[in-house]
């Protein structure tokens, strides 16, 4: 079982002026202490249940290259891109250039996205939710091409291109890994099946279910469902004083047993550097068990 951190605040204690340090030394730590992944949100405003709309928040892709100059083997990538965010040349772009200068340790995260009010804030359009999965799957077919050798033009119903020119290429062959976030039954896990090398969904009660659906979906695209990873997002919280650690254990084991091959969440106490430290010495071996 691997360990993943997301890291959705960036409200720290000392503010703005400290926050390129800090979060370097929060990657750089996280990184060492044998994490496998580090991803952030692809938000503009905070989102509700993580802080106020007005909290600090940075742009997901120049954070990411941020990151990759700091650290040396963790994957990074959005936990996700919505994706009426950007055109798909931009964000093909931005995630082969991520790949180059990480030396390949760029994953596409991608989802349907969601949240009206920073879209409506800053001027981004905000299709309807069926617009917005058409978008999805198109600029899927897109990207898949881009890191293709095919350089030839794209017709879409949403997307028009002349010639999809990717110099220099990705050096993740055939392409960086694609994840798809979500775990809507009918549009986003079918996407998955038919696209995706990985999936995230989060620890709610239907989680089998999810799986389920999953593997349906696998069958009628003809896809090996063993071929995609499974990821879930869990809060990777050991406690104040470490009291939740065989907690934490136990229910990694648990979606281990499941067939989830990596967990992905949040800290609680960055930038504070313990509480990783601690998670790579006391769970992060056990959990590399399962």
């Amino acid at each position: 079982m691997k360990i993943g951190l997301q890291i959705p605040n960036y409200t720290w204690p000392n503010g703005a002026p400290a926050l390129g340090a800090e979060l370097a030394e929060v990657a750089s730590t996280a990184d060492r202490a044998g994490f496998s992944s580090i991803a952030v949100m692809d938000h503009f405003f905070q989102i509700p249940g993580v802080g106020p709309v007005e909290n600090d928040m940075l742009e997901a892709y120049t954070t990411l290259g941020f990151l990759a100059g700091h650290t040396d083997s963790a994957r990074l990538f959005t936990l996700v891109t919505g994706v009426h965010y950007r055109d798909p040349g931009l964000l093909g772009n931005a995630v082969t250039t991520l790949d180059v200068l990480s030396e390949g340790r760029a994953i596409l995260g991608i989802g349907a996205g969601w949240n009206e009010e920073e879209s409506r804030g800053l001027g981004f359009a905000f299709p309807p939710v069926a617009e917005r999965f058409e978008r999805l799957e198109e600029t899927l077919q897109y990207l898949l091409q881009l890191w293709s050798d095919d350089d030839g033009p794209f017709q879409g119903k949403h997307y028009q291109a002349e010639r999809l020119l990717n110099v220099p290429q990705s050096l993740s062959r055939p392409h960086p890994p694609i994840l798809v976030g979500g775990g809507g039954e009918k549009k986003t896990l079918r996407l998955v099946a038919k696209y995706a090398q990985a999936c995230n969904l989060f620890n709610t009660p239907d989680l089998e279910h999810k799986l389920d659906v999953l593997k349906r979906h696998c069958e009628n695209e003809g896809r090996d469902y063993d071929e995609i990873t499974k990821t879930v997002y869990q809060t990777l919280d050991l406690g104040e004083h470490g009291e939740k650690k065989d907690q934490l254990i136990d229910e990694l084991g648990r979606l281990h047993r499941l067939g989830f091959s990596e967990a992905i969440g949040f800290v609680p106490g960055l930038p504070r550097l313990d509480p990783l430290e601690r998670l790579g010495l006391e769970v992060l071996p056990v959990a590399a068990l399962f």
